[in-house]
């Protein structure tokens, strides 16, 4: 315990300012205040420089460099194109200077001395005017200027979306210890840093956190025998156990596993073996998944040379990286716990929205607007598909998202309202009224609520 203690208080002097670490003594200390922003920052922006355990942090780190991704690469082209104009045109010219050039050589090589019509000081002369005629046609300035405009406005939008003052952004706010230490607690234990979580949960003294340690460090044994020793022993006895949880959520994950082993054993052991794996452990799946049985049973016919055979796909060593990644999904979801972890979307969907909350940030500063004074933000930030986790419902009639004091509310028309625009239409449930969008009479007693 002592040397992981060593790895933080090492990370820490060499990251954080020593007045910001002057009252932090424990993992717990810097995990609930508000040191908490300026140490993960560095870990987030800079794995490669980050401890080992914080390596997980990587995608993270590329979702913070990619911010605006869109705008830098229309700038990108932009310039690229005036780059390509430019020297298009350069290209041009040389090769029209080029061209008068040889020919002004080809005519001082071929001329005689005999010849009083004309002086090589003559053509020399004559060369000179038509090169400053290509030179005054050309233009070149133009297209140089302009490019040279466009990469100085590349150059600041980099700086400017590439190094943001996220301090602008920062606000207030009560963090409960208790909640942050769950999460991070939580996020060591998935990714497999067992003796990390184990120093945040002794010097934060969570003990309810040590029942996950138990289930996470079932899974990574399983997936590091499958992963590293191509040992599927583990995993196909856990499939077993689970057997009947797996069957009600609908998942295939156990065939999967035994459709792996028996690849595996034909690969590398002789097809006698096979074949009794498929009668022993597959025949039960034979009533619902007859296909997959039968195309098994066809590699069968190419031992030793399965690689080059019709069924090459299935020895594809990729089927091992994805067996793992499903494995650990459906593990999570026996457990009760979510695919991703919750540290992981919070810092995504912080990220996401910070080009928002910069953007929003400058144009309060500019117009002497106190950011940290706003209750609620003027303007709604759009996260994407990938961070909505249940269904919203709005009201076409005030347009307000509902929520626990304001459910949606079904009429017996069937149209849905909130429940305080079918307060206001009854006048807080004194009268009927109308459906705004059919002539039904209603009454607030006869609506009823509805869960998403």
């Amino acid at each position: 315990m002592k040397g992981k203690r060593g790895q933080f208080g090492k990370y820490i002097r060499n990251n954080v300012r020593p007045q910001e670490t002057e009252n932090i003594s424990s993992c717990s200390d810097l995990f609930t205040n508000h040191t908490l922003l300026a140490f993960l920052l560095p870990l987030l922006t800079q794995p490669s420089t980050s401890p080992k355990y914080f390596q997980s942090w990587k995608p993270i780190s590329l979702l913070i460099a990619g911010m605006e991704l869109n705008a830098i690469q229309d700038k990108f082209e932009r310039v690229a194109k005036k780059q390509k104009v430019s020297s298009s045109k350069s290209h041009e010219w040389m090769e029209q200077v080029g061209r008068e050039i040889e020919q002004a050589l080809a005519s001082i090589i071929q001329w005689d001395d005999n010849d009083s019509s004309i002086s090589i000081d003559q053509k020399i002369t004559e060369l000179k005017a038509k090169l400053q005629t290509i030179d005054s046609q050309s233009n070149l300035d133009r297209p140089q200027r302009e490019l040279n405009i466009d990469f100085a406005k590349y150059q600041k939008l980099l700086e400017k979306i590439l190094h943001p003052d996220l301090s602008k952004t920062y606000r207030n706010a009560d963090f409960d210890p208790h909640i942050i230490n769950q999460i991070i607690t939580q996020h060591f234990y998935r990714e497999g840093l067992f003796d990390v979580a184990d120093c945040l949960v002794k010097e934060a003294t969570e003990t309810e956190a040590i029942s996950l340690r138990v289930q996470f460090q079932e899974i990574h044994q399983i997936i590091d025998a499958l992963k590293s020793k191509r040992n599927l022993g583990p995993a196909l006895d856990w499939a077993s156990a689970n057997r009947e949880k797996l069957k009600d959520s609908g998942s295939d994950i156990e065939l999967k596993l035994h459709k792996l082993q028996f690849v595996d054993i034909l690969q590398n052991r002789n097809r006698a073996e096979a074949l009794k794996y498929i009668k022993t452990h597959l025949a039960p799946f034979a009533s619902s998944h007859m296909k997959e049985i039968q195309k098994l049973m066809g590699s069968l016919l190419w031992f030793g040379k399965l690689d080059k055979s019709p069924y090459a796909d299935m020895a594809d060593p990729i089927h091992w990286e994805n067996l793992s990644e499903e494995l650990m999904k459906t593990y999570c979801n026996l457990s009760g716990q979510p695919f991703t972890d919750p540290l992981s979307v919070t810092v995504a969907a912080g990220v996401e929205g910070l080009p928002t909350l910069l953007k929003l940030a400058s144009v309060m500063t500019g117009k002497k607007q106190d950011f940290q004074a706003m209750k609620q933000l003027p303007v709604p930030i759009e996260l994407g598909k990938s961070f909505q986790f249940h269904s919203v419902f709005v009201c076409p009639v005030s347009r307000d998202q509902s929520s626990e004091e304001n459910p949606p509310m079904l009429l017996p028309c069937g149209h849905v309202l909130c429940k305080q625009s079918i307060n206001k239409l009854s006048k807080c449930n004194t009268r009927n009224f109308k459906c705004p969008y059919c002539p039904l009479d209603a009454s607030v007693a006869q609506c009823k609520q509805l869960h998403f």
